[in-house]
């Protein structure tokens, strides 16, 4: 079994290109379930969080694989209602247990929450835009600063967010003092993030996207179904294929045997530029999970 390409972080860690998402799948034996199928099937990243209610079994499933743990990548994530400084160390302690680990390999903020109501009313909000202090921080560049804790501390190779646009990250850019080594967001022909994907390389943020293949609502699309056509591959391979050849990190879900295999088998062949091309132009700003856009 070959290993899976990687990419290299801004700290110099390797990640691998693809990795397993197990948002919506079941906790218990659903998950257990589909993560041993992905790591025998060569995967070493897998992608959880604290909102999936499946850490535990995800931590089932990597201790029961008898993998080295160096030779794992494990993400997850803190969660909306868990912001603050002192409330996000707790929340990477109580993730950590339930995955029964002794260091995570990548922290992320799940969601940019809303700044309190106060910092948007327009006479306070010119004088924060002036002066950054800390009382003037939304709630989440107080958990930004427990992460870079958590990070000094050794508990965690790498912290990023998730969900960022460029106006999110500018503001955290602006006061951090560990720039984030991955932004997850929504990425596909049908989301094509390319402000995001220059602002994050120009950065050294690396972009990773989740729900690659369009929650199956866009596998049947003339386009993608004649390419795959074309390159002998499933629609869900080209897809991950497009991801991967924009230096994206890809983490579809799946959930049986068959899936879980095909979604890995994608560093054997590459799409043309000209094809290429055809993905990009199918951009039509389709969100079909969260869109952060408007969140201040």
């Amino acid at each position: 079994m070959n290993p899976t390409p990687t990419v290299v972080l801004n700290n110099g860690m390797q990640m691998p290109a693809v990795g397993l998402g197990v948002y919506q799948v079941a906790p218990g034996n659903e998950t257990e379930q589909a993560v041993t199928f992905a790591l025998q099937s060569g995967y070493r990243l897998i992608d959880t969080a604290r909102y999936y209610d499946n850490e535990q079994s995800v931590g089932r499933a990597l201790r029961a694989s008898g993998i080295p743990r160096e030779q794992l990548f494990v993400t997850t994530k803190l969660w909306n209602t868990d912001h603050g400084f002192d409330q996000t160390l707790r929340a990477f302690d109580d993730s950590l247990r339930k995955l029964g680990l002794d260091y995570l390999d990548l922290y992320l903020i799940h969601w940019p929450v809303a700044a309190p109501p106060w910092q948007n009313w327009k006479p306070v909000k010119a004088i924060l835009d002036c002066v950054r202090g800390p009382a003037s921080r939304p709630l989440r560049m107080e958990s930004w600063r427990a992460m870079e804790r958590i990070a000094a501390e050794g508990r965690c190779q790498a912290i990023g967010v998730s969900n960022y646009t460029v106006r999110h990250l500018e503001e955290l850019l602006w006061t951090c003092k560990v720039v984030p080594a991955v932004n997850q967001v929504e990425f596909t022909p049908f989301l094509y993030q390319q402000e995001l994907l220059s602002f994050c390389r120009s950065h050294g943020i690396q972009l990773e996207a989740y729900s690659p293949l369009t929650r199956g609502q866009r596998l049947k699309h003339p386009v993608v179904a004649g390419l795959a056509d074309k390159y002998q591959r499933s629609p869900a391979q080209i897809l991950i294929r497009w991801v991967l050849q924009h230096e994206v990190v890809a983490i579809p879900k799946a959930t049986s045997r068959s899936h879980i295999q095909e979604n890995i088998l994608v560093f054997d062949f590459s799409i043309s530029p000209s094809d290429m091309a055809t993905l990009d132009s199918l951009n039509e700003n389709l969100h079909l999970c969260w869109d952060p856009s408007d969140v201040t």
